[in-house]
């Protein structure tokens, strides 16, 4: 069976689990080791949450140095999208496959499997591994525990490519991506009397006035020839939810906020002046006030961004299994960042454009697929 053909009969039977970052992706999963396993694949299965689960899969032998073949499993809900056919039934159409995760990413998984035959029947000198992830839309969270689980491991392998839709183009930087809800608990009372309450939302506004504050250092901080756009690091407010109404003191108050940091300095800069501010000024006066009083961050997903390394062996390897040479920065989050913090190189590199992820009749054409399959073929000359 031809590459291309083995890949599409995947890629039907990925789309056809709708593994939703709501629902479980166990079947899935339990779908592909079931499928690597003939070729020799030694599978482990991990998790820190019911029903989901990550695989991370090697062929070849036992030894350092090998290529990571990465990409998550989950993808984004439909409800709520106009589909002009059921999201889960790939369909083609003037040579676009259509699907929920065609593009974002079972189209990089399933052409990565589709390789697996030809990686069993190398004499590989250093293994290919597959790590498919779950989670990765709500923060990359399997990531995490596989990443710590191969760590913990001892395996050293030398390079990641992230197969996230790229068009086919290396990128070699990314933003990270740090979201977070902090919640102010107050004493609620009548508007009349503020001397007994404490205003949760009032306190909620000076903490949102000193992220802006801290905001206006950000573009200074940013390096010289930065390449991303914009160019430092981000910050926004986003949320903000408090009071019942106009005569009732709030004592609840959540604030929603977030940042893409272009460098881990940037995020630690900005952690270390909001919670001191939240620490020696915020709550020692809502407190004196009333005791019962507080400040939490009830919610944080950091995912880390991926800083871009002159002398990357993922980088290197791309370069020589596509012939490019050509290498961007791009300000959307992957996983890249988790391995690259785990000791492993990593690259991201994969068919179809995010303009296409997470929208309604989502795609990837056959054109993105044979130009990812030729990248991949080249794989097993690079690891003899």
């Amino acid at each position: 069976m031809e590459r291309m053909e083995r890949t599409l009969e995947i890629l039907e039977r990925l789309i056809a689990f709708p593994s939703i970052s709501s629902e479980s992706n166990r079947d899935l999963i339990d779908w592909i080791a079931a499928y690597l396993e003939p070729y020799g694949a030694r599978c482990q299965i991990t998790s820190d949450t019911d029903g989901k689960a990550n695989i991370f899969a090697t062929i070849g032998p036992d030894v350092d140095g090998g290529l990571i073949l990465s990409g998550h499993t989950d993808v984004v809900p439909v409800e709520g999208q106009d589909w002009s056919a059921d999201p889960f039934t790939l369909r083609e159409k003037d040579g676009l496959l259509y699907g929920r995760g065609t593009c974002d990413m079972k189209g990089f998984i399933a052409a990565a499997l589709a390789l697996a035959p030809e990686f069993a029947a190398a004499d590989l000198a250093r293994p290919v591994h597959y790590a498919f992830t779950y989670d990765e839309e709500i923060g990359c969270l399997g990531a995490r525990v596989l990443v710590d689980e191969m760590v913990k491991a001892g395996l050293k392998p030398s390079a990641a490519i992230i197969g996230e839709p790229t068009s086919m183009r290396i990128i070699e930087g990314h933003k990270g991506c740090c979201e977070y809800t902090t919640e102010f608990t107050g004493v609620e009372g009548h508007s009349s009397l503020p001397d007994l309450g404490v205003n949760a939302l009032e306190y909620a506004t000076r903490y949102v006035t000193k992220l802006m504050e801290i905001r206006q250092d950000l573009p200074a901080r940013a390096p010289e020839g930065s390449r991303f756009d914009p160019p430092h690091t981000t910050l926004q407010i986003c949320e903000l939810h408090s009071g019942v109404a106009h005569n009732v003191i709030p004592n609840k108050a959540a604030v929603g906020w977030e940042m893409r940091p272009i460098q881990q300095s940037d995020r630690d800069y900005v952690r270390d002046r909001i919670e001191s501010f939240t620490r020696d000024v915020l709550l020692p006066e809502m407190k004196a006030k009333n005791p019962v009083a507080n400040i939490e961050e009830i919610f944080a997903s950091e995912v880390a961004g991926l800083e871009p390394d002159p002398d990357s062996e993922a980088v290197a390897i791309v370069r020589a299994l596509t012939g490019g040479n050509e290498t961007e920065v791009v300000s959307f989050g992957t996983e890249a960042g988790l391995f690259q913090q785990g000791g492993v190189s990593a690259v991201i590199c994969g068919p179809g454009s995010i303009e296409q992820a997470h929208k309604p009749d989502e795609y990837v054409s056959r054109d993105q697929l044979a130009a990812c399959l030729e990248m991949l073929g080249r794989v097993a000359g690079q690891l003899r």
